[in-house]
């Protein structure tokens, strides 16, 4: 790593509690997004996830939208848009005019994987055989149409022999930063080739994070917009006065993601209290320990070593922290102040 200072930034999938529902979540991701903010965050990206319980980030453009109001200087991007499930016109519109809106704040991270179960799947594409495979192969071709879409110059259009001029906004004068994002060497290896910022989905599992990164950075490709690899680190947190409380906080969180991955049912978020009532078998138990090992869940000290100590593994500049710090019984429904302190606590 660089001798620069760490820079730290937040991922929010909107999680929803069994005590809130979807306004409620709406609005605890605002008071997060302002935290991030005052505490000098770099940037707050948001995902895309559909039908999905726990989860209320299903439309990322309207969610930056809202976050770039909410905050003054914040970058805002999507982490990411999962491309496939979109037409490029629709998805470079919605961010050339979010650009034109918070000119210099907004990010376009962009995804392969459809990231949708079937019933999904088939109503993004109006019944149409769902997100086809085919357009998970023309994925490179995707991301191109959506570069030159938004670019001030667009692009021109064949149809029927004729030339037609296409763009995504009337006049534009900037261009979001576009980033590829992956969990497998497939992205890593097209974002090289275009020569353009990368991320990998490290919070997902942390297995083969370094051999992506090293892989983007080997084969990297200047282009007109990047000169030189650009990429950080995701990862699972929850920080708190005490290392105790920050593990009683990851307790709803671990058992969702346990649920994700033995194929059980994704409901709302726990509260603390209910999560610490659950009777799990020591195989599951397990599998909850092994993940948490890969979190970072401690005391402020312990906590801002670790992110140091993975960005010095990783060799980034920079680590965006998913806050996933569960609430306690009687939290105001509005607010995560568990996620909040997370920000807070960890901020330089």
């Amino acid at each position: 790593m660089s001798d620069r200072e760490l820079s730290l930034s937040v991922l929010d999938l909107v999680p929803v509690r069994t005590d809130q529902a979807t306004p409620d979540a709406v609005a605890a991701t605002l008071a997060l997004a302002r935290t991030a903010d005052e505490r000098g965050y770099t940037r707050y990206w948001l995902a895309e996830h559909h039908n999905m319980p726990a989860v209320a980030a299903t439309n990322p453009p309207v969610l930056i939208g809202l976050v770039a109001g909410a905050t003054e200087r914040i970058r805002v991007g999507s982490g990411g848009v999962m491309l496939p499930n979109h037409a490029p016109l629709v998805v470079a519109e919605q961010f050339a005019l979010l650009e034109a809106a918070f000119p210099g704040r907004i990010d376009l991270g962009i995804g392969r994987a459809p990231g949708s179960d079937p019933v999904t799947s088939y109503a993004l594409r109006h019944g149409a055989g769902g997100v086809s495979d085919e357009a998970v192969t023309h994925f490179p071709e995707y991301v191109d149409n959506v570069l030159a879409m938004m670019s001030p110059e667009g692009v021109g259009l064949g149809i029927q022999g004729r030339t037609y001029p296409l763009r995504a906004t009337p006049q534009a004068e900037s261009v979001p930063t576009i980033w590829l994002l992956g969990s497998s060497e497939y992205s890593a290896r097209l974002a090289a080739e275009k020569g353009m910022p990368y991320v990998f989905a490290h919070h997902f599992s942390g297995n083969g994070t370094a051999e992506a990164l090293a892989l983007y950075r080997q084969a990297f490709r200047p282009s007109p917009e990047q000169d030189a690899p650009r990429t950080f680190l995701t990862v699972n947190v929850v920080v708190a006065e005490t290392t105790e409380e920050a593990r009683r906080l990851a307790l709803p969180q671990l058992q969702a993601m346990l649920a994700l991955r033995t194929g059980g049912d994704l409901q709302p978020q726990r509260l603390v209290e209910e999560a610490e009532k659950v009777e799990l078998p020591q195989a599951h138990l397990d599998l909850m320990d092994a993940m948490a090992q890969r979190w970072v869940i401690g005391d402020p000290a312990s906590a801002r070593a670790r992110l140091e100590e993975l960005a010095a593994t990783y060799d980034v500049d920079e680590v965006m922290v998913h806050p996933v710090a569960g609430a306690w019984t009687g939290t105001e429904a509005g607010r995560s102040p568990a996620r909040e302190e997370t920000l807070r606590l960890l901020a330089p």
